[in-house]
């Protein structure tokens, strides 16, 4: 079934799964008719929104075009011309859905249900992302149709409030509609509904000043006076009139102490260090993302105290001059205290006990001094605060609230789970998908907590597959929960809307990154992403030299809902990906070259996503990054990998530059080279040799590619193709100078004069070649000079050729170059069974489960050792061991048969 998403920017789906709509022309078409809300949109005013009054020379062909576009990215949408224009007819969309939650809340409230009614509305309200219709054009019935839908969406804002307040919730009502009041202060019903909600909840002074307030306003910006609902309003506040007084939600066990309804379950480790820290420090602030489960937390921990605890609720107060009526309110103080404050700092000298203040963030400012005052002037106290953000008071000690442990969340799904399915009991295979799913919430208590209603209706493994959109699946926060949030959704928004402009411009912009960030992708905002950091909305290890930042996926996903250009986002994130992997490619032919290995593989997720954004929308773009990731690939012996991304931009991107095209099918020859396929790789090689001669001049680039063909032929090749392409290579790269390029042919040389039978001659360009390596700092190219130079010698010199390969694989190791510490242990199981030595067994046994589980294929030895029968014949060990032991054993076999010389590289 086809949603469309118009609250915002405009998205698709079908079956959960989101569709690409394409460009930005395109999308505006799909506005409009969507708009229009399954009646026909004439061709001509099509032309005029799509193109904005500039439409081509033949507007009718082009819609026509846009049409079918759309009508391939749609299927099944019922899409057709009518008349002289073309209409859509949508089976469901978030306004339709958003206009019949409104009408079933208000049915609600005249049968007595104002709680369901006010849930409603807000599952209405979380539908919206930003501007409806916002990738539509300035058309003046679409604006009247946007016009529409906000003047519906502020009815239902205040609706929402009256119903909270018709519920009972006269302090949570209150502060919903002050922050109503400062969005829209025109509206006189919100000023009234304000003015009710602190009446009702005790602030009858409050009350008066908040009808002062429009009273003042209407007056010196309008002219007016207050409508006669406000002003008979006021009369009956200020006479106390009896029939003001509305309903009361049930109240809680106990002055400031809320008790949970349900078990507390991941959380007594936190538990714990709570504890100790309350011990030993007067300040202490639980800090975490939204629906970490920081009240729960504290609320736990203040029931279980030995002390009267007081637990302040200040979600509710958005007016930092409320703050003191909330704190006088919560320990049971009279509301009309003549000096509240005072009244407070008496309450608690006489009291001695924790003060909780819960939900600070908003207010963190003005909570820090009031904090300090209250420190100075009750010298016994002990505050306890949870917050997105510490308050930055001195002496304060913060306890971070990140994601349960897996164990953790896995035990909080079964626990509520079993809340609503009875006699559940997980099977063996429900623990696998109950872990997916706690990952895939990154395993926030609130996350988990919704999951786990939904599962009356489907199971662990359909929730999982359904996270698409994670904000509808997930649904409302029931009743007694702790948070003060109707919906996940909000509860993130609230960080967001604590955010300033550029730092939350900042968070939006990061939700492509996959796996982490480093600061470099935040453009060195540093100030910026520190705020963030701050208020929960990143987290950030800092445990290694650099440090690396990450969006739990829920705050992923909402940023994506409220991206205003999603696309611009994801080009930007692949721009950066793109710049990575080319100045990490350079770095792998020099002394960087294990740094640049480091941080390709812990890029990997962005890269990978960047490469898939470029298929798309950038297929040469695509097939420049995975053509400069070959080494990449073929060191880390993700060769399947490798070969299907080149393979598919190739394919995307037929008419992409030669030299591009070239060096793709260089990249491709050698990765079918290690996986074995020697064939292949050398027909691949010859065609793109053949482009190149045909194309104009690149004499680097023919350098390269004659010096992949000579390793090509390697070692049991055409002998007379290996010396001549080799010559050449070494030829050329001599005569531009490139130093990387120059040791690399001088290696290729020496093996392909080895293989012709010239094996002194090449044992002496090897030779050079380890030199020549090390002196530009091609590591690589002297650790594989050695390694072939140890191949001419297995089964003729068995002890210089283990001292050459022990050092070669030291110096692989320190690349990180999986397939060639492979090549060295294979020439070493060799070397050791000639020997007599029992290790080659090891070598041999983890060889070959690297050849079946990841396709690398080592090389031989050239003519001098037979390879014993059976060698890599049946079924690898289930259970290999490590490399790192592996090394251990081969590098004492070694020893053993070796003695150490002051030489020897360590």
């Amino acid at each position: 079934m086809l949603t469309f998403a118009v609250l915002g920017p405009l998205a698709a789906s079908d079956e959960g799964r989101p569709i690409q709509l394409g460009g930005r022309l395109q999308r505006r078409l799909l506005t409009m008719l969507l708009a229009a809300d399954g009646q026909a949109v004439s061709e001509a005013r099509l032309a005029e929104g799509v193109w904005e009054g500039s439409p081509p020379g033949d507007p009718a062909g082009s819609l026509q075009v846009y049409v079918s576009r759309l009508r391939r990215v749609l299927p099944g949408a019922d899409l057709f011309r009518e008349g002289g224009g073309y209409r859509l007819n949508t089976s469901t969309s978030d306004a339709g859905q958003f206009l019949r939650l409104v009408a079933e809340s208000r049915a609600l409230m005249p049968a007595g249900r104002a709680r369901e009614a006010h849930e409603c509305f807000e599952r209405a309200l979380g539908l919206w992302r930003g501007e409806p219709y916002a990738d539509g054009p300035d058309d003046p019935e679409l604006a009247a149709a946007r016009s529409a839908l906000i003047e519906y969406r502020e009815g239902a804002r205040e609706d929402s409030a009256a119903a909270l307040l018709a519920a009972g919730e006269h302090a949570g009502a209150a502060a919903v509609l002050e922050a109503l009041v400062r969005g829209a202060p025109y509206r006189e019903r919100r000023w009234q509904l304000l003015a009710l909600a602190l009446y009702r909840a005790g602030r009858q002074a409050d009350a008066l000043a908040a009808l002062r307030r429009v009273r003042t306003l209407l007056a010196e910006e309008l002219g007016v006076d207050p409508g006669p609902e406000l002003q008979q309003l006021e009369h009956r506040i200020l006479a106390q009139d009896p029939q003001l007084q509305g309903p009361v939600a049930p109240a809680e066990p106990g002055p400031g102490r809320p008790r949970p309804l349900s078990s507390f379950v991941g959380r007594a480790g936190d538990l714990a260090v709570l504890d100790q820290l309350v011990a030993a420090h007067r300040t202490v602030t639980v800090v975490g993302p939204a629906g970490a489960g920081k009240t729960r937390l504290v609320t736990e921990w203040a029931q279980a105290s030995a002390a009267a605890c007081a637990v302040i609720r200040l979600a509710d107060v958005t007016d930092p001059a409320l703050l003191m009526s909330a704190v006088g309110e919560g320990l049971g103080l009279p509301g009309r205290a003549r000096d509240l404050r005072e009244s407070v700092v008496q309450h608690l000298n006489s009291r001695p006990g924790p003060l909780v203040l819960d939900n600070c963030e908003h207010l963190s400012d003005d909570v820090a001094r009031f904090v300090i005052d209250l420190l100075v002037r009750v010298p016994a106290l002990r505050v306890v605060a949870t917050s997105r953000t510490a308050l930055g008071v001195d002496g304060e000690h913060i306890l971070p609230l990140g994601p349960l442990t897996g164990e953790g969340a896995v035990a909080l799904l079964i626990d509520r789970i079993r809340a609503v399915r009875p006699g559940w009991a997980p099977g063996p295979d429900d623990h696998q998908d109950l872990r997916h799913l706690a990952d895939a919430l990154d395993r926030l208590p609130l996350a988990l907590e919704l999951a786990a209603a939904r599962a009356r209706i489907l199971s662990v493994r359909e929730l999982t597959a359904h996270l698409g959109d994670r904000f509808a699946l997930l649904g409302p926060i029931p009743h007694g929960t702790m948070t003060p949030h109707a919906t996940l959704r909000a509860a993130i928004g609230w960080s967001f809307d604590l955010l300033a402009g550029p730092e939350r411009d900042l968070a939006v912009s990061l939700w492509p990154y996959e796996g982490g960030f480093p600061l470099q992708a935040a453009g060195f905002q540093v100030g910026a992403l520190a705020a963030l950091v701050d208020q929960s909305v990143v987290t950030a290890d800092i445990s290694n030299p650099a440090a690396r930042y990450r969006m739990l996926e829920t705050i992923r996903a909402y940023c994506t809902s409220i991206d205003k250009d999603p696309q611009a986002s994801r080009r930007a994130h692949a721009g950066w990906a793109r710049d990575l992997v080319t100045r990490a490619a350079q770095d792998l032919q020099g002394e960087a070259a294990p740094s640049a290995m480091a941080r390709l593989r812990l890029e990997m997720p962005n890269i990978r996503a960047a490469i898939a954004h470029d298929l798309a929308d950038d297929p040469g773009a695509a097939l420049r990054t995975s053509a400069q990731l070959m080494w990449f690939w073929i060191r880390s012996g993700l060769l399947a990998e490798g070969r299907t991304t080149i393979t598919a931009a190739l394919a995307a991107a037929p008419h992409a530059p030669l030299q591009d095209v070239v060096r793709a099918r260089a990249a491709l020859s050698g990765l079918l080279y290690t996986a074995g396929e020697t064939a292949a790789a050398r027909d691949v090689l010859a065609e793109a040799a053949r482009a190149v001669d045909a194309g104009p001049g690149d004499a680097l680039l023919l350098a390269e590619l004659r010096y992949y063909e000579a390793l090509a032929q390697l070692p049991e090749g055409d002998a007379q193709i290996a010396v001549s392409a080799a010559s050449e290579a070494n030829a050329q790269a001599t005569g531009a100078n490139v130093a990387w390029l120059m040791a690399a042919t001088e290696m290729a040389l020496g093996a392909a004069l080895v293989l012709a039978g010239r094996t002194a001659t090449g044992q002496q360009r090897l030779g050079a070649a380890v030199h020549r390596g090390l002196a530009c700092g091609s590591t690589w190219t002297a650790a594989l000079s050695e390694l072939m130079l140890a191949q001419t010698l297995v089964g003729l010199d068995n002890d210089r050729a283990l001292r050459l390969l022990r050092s070669s694989l030291r110096r692989f190791r320190a690349e990180d170059d999986l397939t060639q510490i492979l090549a060295v242990l294979h020439n070493g199981a060799l070397a050791l069974e000639a020997a007599g030595d029992p290790t080659a067994v090891r070598l041999r046994d983890v060889v070959h489960f690297h050849r079946l589980r990841d396709g690398i294929q080592p090389a031989g030895t050239y003519i001098h050792t037979v390879m014993p029968a059976g060698w890599y014949e049946g079924p690898a060990p289930q259970r290999a061991a490590s490399l790192d032991d592996v090394v251990l054993a081969f590098e004492g076999a070694v020893d053993r048969h070796v003695p150490r010389t002051v030489g020897d590289q360590r």
